[in-house]
């Protein structure tokens, strides 16, 4: 499933080509969102913003469109008129003169008013998101003694949506690499220092990604780019102390790890 980097990635690849302008062409592929076409048509596309793992699409009609991807839902932009040819199903086509955007296989997709989409569920359950601008070290680090998270392991929190959205299981594992700590470990325990490094980790490490990388896979070592030091690294050498990178079952989820480095 895409993580906070990619869908800010995807926001601004739709902020860029249909928002501020009018929209002359609407599909929804379920009959109930079909019916909101008529309040659609012709109003702007104000803006695409990202909240956690979710989209949320403001028009200025007063209406706000939510989507969650999931694992299979995918945005792609195309010109004008055009459908661009997937495996994928359609299930959401907005069009601009200058532009076309179509959600593929998405099953995750409703229309609010725009004063009410802060009580949807979704929204209602997450935390904030962890490529707010408003997010700092200082924030996560009072989350992080919060009685809800503070005595829970590593290896679930990083996964719970509630303590930060956005963050998933390449962010985790990378995390918790670059603060050199177990995913058994819990904040409650931990010393001011590593509390602290885990903060800074959990700040610094999905800003890193969403501006260098923004795609699931590997990439070349050098200077300006994201690198995986641990995820789907098992068998290999750890970037920092050479010892073979581990891989567990951790939360229902596969975690990468360097036994020597996160002892």
């Amino acid at each position: 499933m895409p993580e906070g980097p990619e869908i800010r990635r995807v926001s601004d690849a739709l902020n860029q080509t249909i928002a501020g302008r009018p929209l002359t062409d609407v599909w929804f592929a379920f009959d109930h969102l079909q019916a909101y076409r008529p309040r659609l048509l012709g109003a702007e596309v104000l803006r695409i913003e990202p909240r956690g793992k979710a989209l949320l699409t403001h028009f200025s009609s007063g209406l706000t469109l939510y989507s969650h991807n999931q694992l299979y839902g995918r945005w792609v932009t195309a010109r004008p008129g055009e459908l661009p040819p997937s495996a994928r199903t359609p299930r959401v086509r907005l069009e601009t003169a200058a532009a076309t955007a179509v959600l593929y296989s998405a099953s995750d997709i409703e229309l609010w008013p725009s004063a009410d989409i802060e009580s949807h569920p979704f929204l209602q359950r997450i935390g904030p998101d962890v490529l707010s601008d408003g997010l700092d070290a200082q924030t996560v680090l009072a989350r992080l003694r919060q009685p809800d998270f503070a005595r829970r392991r590593l290896g679930a929190l990083l996964l719970d949506q509630a303590f930060l959205a956005g963050l998933g299981n390449y962010l985790r594992a990378e995390i918790l690499w670059s603060a050199r700590l177990s995913p058994e470990r819990r904040p409650a325990h931990l010393p001011t220092e590593a509390l602290a490094a885990l903060a800074g980790a959990i700040v610094d490490v999905p800003r890193l990604s969403y501006a260098t990388r923004g795609a699931i896979e590997k990439v070349q070592h050098h200077d300006a780019a994201f690198e995986f030091h641990v995820f789907k690294r098992e068998g290999d050498a750890c970037t920092r102390c050479g010892t073979t990178i581990r891989r567990i079952a951790d939360a229902s989820r596969p975690l990468y790890f360097c036994p020597v480095c996160q002892a």
